[in-house]
C-alpha cells in the first residue's frame, strides 16, 4: 500500500490507451497517442479540406503566409500515394465498384479457405498462376525498396505501411479477422526481405540510444523489488489499487535485471514496421504497450518514483551508496522464507502422494492375496474332485473284475456239475 507521501508507479488502464479516446492503446513513442491517431496528426491536412490561400503579399506589405509550404507538402504527399498506388495497382488508385473476374474470384476463394499460421500454404497461393499479379505487386515492390534503402527510415516506414494499407484493401470484401490473418503473412514475407535494409537505419541514431539505454539500465542495477514495491506470492495483501499495476512494476524490474540489448532499436522496428493492428489493440498491442510504459519509466526514473529523496538517488547513481546491509538481509530474509514455504509445500505434496501411493499399494497386494486365496481354493477343490472321481472309478473297476471272476466260477461250476451228471449215464450205456 502507498501512504499520501509516496509518488511511487502510479500507472491506469486509462493512461495505457489513446490520448484520443479512440479505444487503441497509446504509446510513448507516439505521445500517448496510437499509430493511426498519430499518423493522422502528423499528416497535414489535404488541400480538399482547406482553400487555397492566396501567398502573394497584401497591400499592407504583410508577409506571406505558411499555406504554400503547406500545399507542397500536401502535393509531395500525393505524389507518394500515387506512386505507391501506381506501383500496386497499376493506376493512381486501386479499382473499385468493378464486377469482379473469374479469375479474382478463385484467388479470394484460395485466401479464405487459408489456415491462421499457415504461411507455407500463403506463400503457395502467392505463387500460383491466379494470383501473380499480386506476386508481381510484392515483388516490385521489395525490388524498389532494396533499391532506395538509402532514403530516410521515416519515408522507408510510410512507403511499408501505404503498401500494407494498400493490400489490405484488395481484401476489402473479406471479415476484418481474415484480412489480419493475412496481413500478419504479408509483414512476414515484406519485413524477412527488408529487415537488414530497415533495421538500425543509417539515417536514426537507434544504436546511440541502445548504448544510452544499455548504460541507463546497468546504472540502476541497485534498485531492489521492495523500492518498485514489486509483489511477491508470499504476501498476503489484498488488491486493492489498480490490478494492471503488479503487471508493469514486475515487468520494469524483469527489464532492469535482462537488461536486453539493442531493446531500443527493436522497439522502434516494431513500431515503424509493425502492422497497426498488432499495436493498437488486443493481447499482442497490450504487452507492448506495458513494455514501452516500462522503459518510458526507465528514462525518466527519479528518486520519487522509488520512495528516495534527490539526494539518495543521485548517491546510489553515483555508487556512492548501496542498499544497506539491513535491507539485503531482509531480502535474503524474505527470499529464504518464500523458498522455505515453496519447499515444505512441495514436501507435503510428496508425502501426500507417498500416502496415496502406500494406499493404492496395500489395497492392490490385498486384493492380490484375495485373487490368490480364492485360486488356491478352487484349486484344492478341484484336486479333492480328481482324486474322488479316481478313487470312484477304481472302485467301479476292482468290482467290476470281483463281478466277473465270480461269474467264472458259476461258470465253471455248472461245468463241472454237467460232467457229474453226465458220467453215470455214459456209464450205464
Amino acid at each position: 500500500m502507498w501512504n499520501d507521501k509516496q509518488r511511487g508507479i502510479r500507472v491506469s488502464q486509462e493512461e495505457l490507451l489513446c490520448k484520443n479516446a479512440c479505444g487503441y492503446y497509446g504509446n510513448p513513442a507516439w505521445q500517448g497517442f496510437c499509430s493511426k491517431c498519430w499518423r493522422e496528426r502528423a499528416r497535414p491536412e489535404s488541400t480538399s479540406r482547406e482553400p487555397r490561400q492566396d501567398t502573394r503579399p497584401s497591400n499592407d506589405g504583410a508577409p506571406p503566409t505558411f499555406s504554400k509550404f503547406e500545399e507542397k507538402k500536401n502535393i509531395e504527399k500525393g505524389r507518394r500515394i500515387n506512386t505507391m498506388r501506381r506501383l500496386f495497382w497499376g493506376t493512381p488508385s486501386p479499382p473499385k465498384h468493378q464486377e469482379p473476374s473469374e479469375s479474382h474470384t478463385n484467388v479470394l476463394k484460395a485466401y479464405q479457405s487459408l489456415e491462421p499460421g499457415d504461411f507455407p500454404g500463403f506463400l503457395k497461393i502467392l505463387k500460383s498462376p491466379s494470383s501473380q499479379r499480386l506476386q508481381s505487386r510484392c515483388t516490385a515492390f521489395l525490388n524498389t525498396m532494396e533499391a532506395y534503402h538509402h532514403l530516410p527510415v521515416q519515408k522507408q516506414s510510410d512507403l511499408v505501411q501505404d503498401f500494407f494499407q494498400s493490400f489490405a484493401e484488395y481484401f476489402s470484401s473479406f471479415p476484418e479477422a481474415q484480412v489480419t490473418q493475412i496481413m500478419e503473412h504479408v509483414e512476414k514475407l515484406i519485413m524477412t526481405r527488408l529487415h537488414k535494409w530497415v533495421f538500425c537505419h543509417d539515417s536514426c541514431d537507434d544504436e546511440q540510444k541502445d548504448l544510452a539505454l544499455q548504460r541507463r539500465i546497468r546504472s540502476l542495477n541497485w534498485v531492489t523489488p521492495q523500492m518498485l514495491s514489486v509483489p511477491f506470492p508470499d504476501k498476503k495483501t489484498a488488491v486493492t489499487g489498480d490490478p494492471f499495476l503488479p503487471a508493469i512494476t514486475g515487468l520494469i524490474y524483469v527489464v532492469l535485471k535482462a537488461n536486453p540489448p539493442r531493446l531500443h532499436s527493436n522497439m522502434q522496428y516494431v513500431i515503424r514496421f509493425g502492422l497497426p493492428h498488432s499495436l493498437m489493440a488486443g493481447e499482442s498491442g497490450y504487452y507492448f504497450t506495458n513494455l514501452s510504459c516500462a522503459v518510458a519509466f526507465i528514462e525518466k526514473l527519479d528518486g520519487p518514483a522509488l520512495n528516495l529523496s534527490p539526494e539518495e538517488f543521485e548517491a546510489y547513481m553515483l555508487r556512492q551508496r548501496a542498499p544497506s546491509a539491513g535491507k539485503k538481509r531482509l531480502q535474503v530474509s524474505n527470499d529464504t522464507q518464500h523458498l522455505f514455504e515453496e519447499l515444505t509445500g512441495r514436501q507435503e505434496k510428496l508425502d501426500q502422494g507417498m500416502d496415496a501411493l502406500n494406499t493404492q499399494l496395500q489395497t492392490w497386494v490385498q486384493a492380490v492375496h484375495s485373487q490368490l486365496d480364492e485360486a488356491t481354493a478352487q484349486l484344492a477343490l478341484v484336486q479333492k474332485e480328481i482324486t474322488a472321481q479316481a478313487e470312484l472309478s477304481q472302485v467301479f473297476s476292482s468290482s467290476s473284475h470281483d463281478a466277473s471272476l465270480q461269474k467264472d466260477g458259476e461258470d465253471q461250476s455248472l461245468l463241472v456239475c454237467n460232467d457229474e451228471h453226465a458220467g453215470p449215464k455214459d456209464t450205464d450205456s
